[in-house]
């Protein structure tokens, strides 16, 4: 059985993906004394009117703290949570949350950060891989999915003989390695990595992240990568979108990104990458103070309590996110441009 190339039926450089102003909130858990008094549950904000564009074949890279939503932008994507606003367009036609499951199902796929606890630890590899052909009604006959299965898995560098290991006899790299297999055994056109080596050594990081770029080059298949760690999304990535309380601040082309970063956000985050090299190290700031609380933003630019140049307009006014193919948009009223950090 060969592998179906991934082939885009629409005007070249027309995104797959499409994102427009998704916003996500969560309702806080009240204690047993706000629930008797009456008290409304608070409400998080998870995300604020992002919107973003992935392109077949291109690898998007998504950046930011911890808490800043990128794992519940990579969940509302892959349709394992629903946003109350916004729309999302693959290849031009809207997604909607009940009656494109199956689509989205065949279209996008996710891998997790935690490959153990995405796996059933009680049932086989091959098992877990034939029961996503199973489902989908792919693969054929019984026989023919389980030539499916050893081809899935020699093409994400396993050996067919692990088909009958339960994933606690495997590595931790292995077990990532099942992971995007089994994201893969739909043929999907788009794949959703959410942070796939973070829980890795760095020797083993490389392996996926070099895993991840053939397949890429292989099938054309698109990915929006999310990571925390600046040098392997700049290794992956074409394009990098910064996220920042809910929010995306800034996007560009990756080079571009590094080169001249324009908001204070960004230029921290670089700032911040450690230098192996001492004669390489700058004394350039970091990002100081805490990440606001989620629950009470700040009212104007949510950057304004933590960036050094803050002006009172900064608190009064919330940045608009240009738009525009082929530019460098900044959600910052002064966006800045800093020389390179790294």
């Amino acid at each position: 059985m060969t592998l179906r190339q991934s082939t885009d039926p629409t005007s070249p450089g027309a995104p797959l993906l499409e994102v427009r102003d998704i916003s996500k909130t969560f309702s806080m858990a009240r204690s047993a004394r706000e629930f008797f008094t009456g008290k409304p549950p608070q409400r998080l904000r998870a995300l604020r009117n992002v919107s973003l564009a992935v392109a077949p074949g291109e690898i998007l890279g998504v950046v930011g703290e911890s808490g800043c939503g990128k794992s519940t932008l990579g969940r509302c994507l892959a349709g394992l949570e629903v946003p109350e606003q916004g729309e999302l367009l693959w290849q031009g036609q809207r997604l909607h949350a009940k009656g494109d499951r199956k689509l989205r199902a065949r279209s996008i796929q996710m891998v997790f950060q935690d490959p153990y606890a995405s796996l059933n630890p009680r049932m086989s590899l091959g098992q877990m891989l034939e029961e996503a052909l199973a489902v989908h009604q792919l693969g054929g006959s019984a026989a023919a999915r389980r030539d499916r299965v050893d081809e899935l898995l020699l093409m994400v560098g396993l050996t067919p003989k692990l088909r009958d290991r339960l994933p606690h006899a495997i590595s931790g790299g292995q077990r990532q390695r099942i992971s995007i297999a089994r994201a893969l055994a739909v043929e999907p056109r788009l794949l959703i990595a959410d942070e796939p080596v973070s829980a890795l050594d760095a020797s083993v990081q490389a392996q996926i992240i070099n895993l991840l770029e053939e397949l890429r080059e292989k099938l054309n298949i698109g990915m929006i990568f999310i990571a925390h760690d600046l040098n392997v999304v700049r290794h992956i990535s074409d394009r990098i979108a910064v996220m920042y309380l809910g929010e995306v601040v800034e996007t560009a082309e990756t080079e571009a990104l590094f080169a001249q970063p324009m908001h204070p956000y960004t230029h921290g985050l670089l700032a911040a990458i450690p230098q192996p090299d001492p004669r390489k190290r700058t004394r350039a700031p970091s990002i100081e103070g805490e990440l606001p609380d989620p629950l009470n933003p700040p009212a104007g630019c949510s950057f304004s309590t933590r960036c050094p140049h803050m002006t009172p307009d900064c608190c009064s006014q919330r940045p608009a996110l240009p738009a525009g193919v082929g530019s460098h948009p900044v959600r910052c009223i002064y966006p800045l441009t800093f020389k390179p950090s790294v």
